[in-house]
């Protein structure tokens, strides 16, 4: 009988201590679009024990060119379910809770920060990414946000670095100008520096939000066993 196991790719490189690490680990993900899905997905493979998945939108049609969740099958079903199931058919054993909100100040209160070990900010909405970024810091929880990947066509641009640094990117001016009044100076972020097309409402495609979920998974994954190259 043979002693492999859906991880044992992944133990070659992080070990059995890093299995078991990720294995404990409770991770929350805002918004299951074109970055979220690919993050959801990645830290499933890698074998994060707990996921819980923040999002009341349904799959649309338009949804199909970037979304993994998105297929026809999908269409018009609850994207929490579709990603329930595809993270239960990765590994049955994941722990799975299901928010099926869309995150804002007035129903901040639901969630309990401290339960989580990470959080992902992969919505849309200034709003809520304001008040997940307070909440975090509140509860000294690590958290990583997503900034535009609309109108983006190269994703080699994207990068992982503190919002200080950020440039070209508006979305992230924004949030620069809305965090400082709230007292909070730092805030790691994943973004790109490639000047964006102008279109309203935003363009998207297959290969750059998906490169920034999983850019995102990778360095949540690092951060939890505290890898060391």
């Amino acid at each position: 009988m043979s002693s492999e196991d859906r991880y044992t790719r992944t133990r070659i490189l992080i070990g059995d201590k890093g299995i078991e690490r990720l294995e404990k680990s409770r991770v929350a993900v805002f918004g299951l679009g074109g970055v979220g899905g690919f993050t959801v997905e990645a830290l499933a493979r890698a074998g994060v024990g707990s996921l819980d998945i923040i999002d009341n939108d349904t799959v649309d049609i338009t949804n199909l060119n970037r979304q993994i969740i998105a297929t026809l099958d999908t269409v018009g079903r609850q994207k929490t379910a579709v990603m329930e199931e595809r993270i239960h058919s990765i590994d049955p054993g994941i722990s799975v809770v299901r928010h099926d909100m869309f995150f804002l100040p007035e129903n901040s209160a639901d969630l309990d920060f401290s339960e989580y070990d990470y959080v992902v900010d992969a919505v849309d909405t200034v709003t809520a990414k304001i008040e997940i970024a307070v909440k975090a810091e509140k509860e000294g929880c690590r958290l990583i946000s997503c900034m535009g990947t609309g109108n983006k066509m190269d994703p080699s641009r994207l990068m992982i670095t503190d919002i200080s640094k950020t440039h070209m990117c508006r979305l992230a001016k924004v949030m620069r100008h809305e965090l400082r009044v709230r007292g909070i100076t730092h805030l790691k972020v994943l973004f790109s520096d490639e000047e964006p097309l102008r279109s309203e409402p935003p363009g998207s495609i297959s290969f750059v939000p998906s490169a920034a979920g999983l850019m995102i998974a990778g360095e949540v994954i690092r951060d939890l066993i505290d890898w060391k190259k």
